[in-house]
C-alpha cells in the first residue's frame, strides 16, 4: 500500500509543472498586470459603452484577466483580421461575463450569458474554451447581466463609434 508521501509528493510535482508550463506558454505581453489597452466606443443598439480594445494576438490573450468587475458602461471588445471561429477562455478571470459574438455587419450571431470564472487551482487546469459554431469577427465581453439588463438578443446590433 502506498503511504501519503507517497501519493502526495507526484501530484504536487506534476501540479508546479503544469504551472510553469503554463506561465510559460502566455505570450509575456500577456502576463503583466498593468496591460494598457487602446480605448474605444461602441453600442449594441441603443446602449453606449466605453470599451477596451484587445486587437493584438497579445491583448486577445491577456484580456480582462486580473481585473476587476466592470460597470456596465464598460466592456472589451475583441476585434480579429478576419471572420472566423474563434474562442474565449476565462483564465484568471476575477467575475462573471456575458459575451456577444457579431459577424463583419455588426449582427449578434452568438451569445453567452453569466459564463463563470476559472478561479481555483483544479479550475485553472481545466479551465475550458468557448467556441461558438458560427463565424464572427468581433467579441463583446460585459459584465454578467448586461444581455438581461438591456434585452440584447440576436436581433441586436453593433455599432462601432471608434475602436
Amino acid at each position: 500500500m502506498a503511504t501519503r508521501a507517497q501519493i502526495l509528493i507526484p501530484v504536487v510535482f506534476a501540479a508546479v509543472i503544469i504551472g510553469i508550463v503554463g506561465l510559460i506558454s502566455i505570450p509575456s505581453d500577456s502576463k503583466l498586470e498593468a496591460v494598457k489597452f487602446p480605448t474605444g466606443t461602441v453600442k449594441i443598439d441603443d446602449v453606449a459603452l466605453q470599451v477596451q480594445i484587445a486587437d493584438t494576438e497579445p491583448r486577445r490573450v491577456r484580456g480582462l484577466m486580473f481585473q476587476e468587475q466592470l460597470p456596465y458602461d464598460q466592456g472589451m471588445i475583441f476585434v480579429f483580421d478576419k471572420p472566423d471561429l474563434y474562442s474565449l477562455w476565462m483564465l484568471n478571470m476575477q467575475f462573471s461575463l456575458d459575451m456577444i459574438w457579431f459577424d463583419q455587419d455588426g449582427n449578434v450571431v452568438h451569445i453567452e450569458k453569466d459564463v463563470q470564472p476559472c478561479k481555483t487551482a483544479l479550475e485553472t487546469m481545466t479551465c475550458q474554451s468557448l467556441t461558438p459554431g458560427t463565424e464572427a469577427l468581433y467579441i463583446l465581453e460585459v459584465t454578467s447581466g448586461f444581455v438581461d439588463k438591456y434585452n440584447i438578443t440576436k436581433s441586436s446590433k453593433l455599432s462601432i463609434i471608434s475602436i
